[in-house]
């Protein structure tokens, strides 16, 4: 079994304060883009939510372009 450092220990606290925090930022965004909660008045505000995420390192930017382009292509096709 490997020793725990100090340092050890205390980076295991931030990550995991750290986790709990972007698991509230991965959920809005999760709630936002569900069918049947995104209207399209809402669409901007998904789209800031996911920009936030991915500059905040939350997301991977390729997962916000993916999302957004997908929430874009249902806004087009009113289903939204």
């Amino acid at each position: 079994m490997a020793k725990r450092t100090k340092s050890g220990l205390k980076h295991l606290r931030t990550s995991a304060r750290r986790r709990e925090a972007n698991a509230g930022v991965r959920s809005r965004i999760k709630t936002l883009l569900r069918t049947g909660h995104t209207k399209a008045e809402q669409v901007p505000e998904a789209q800031a939510a996911i920009d936030k995420a991915a500059a905040h390192g939350i997301i991977h930017p390729n997962t916000a372009a993916r999302r957004k382009s997908r929430l874009m292509r249902r806004l087009k096709a009113g289903q939204l």
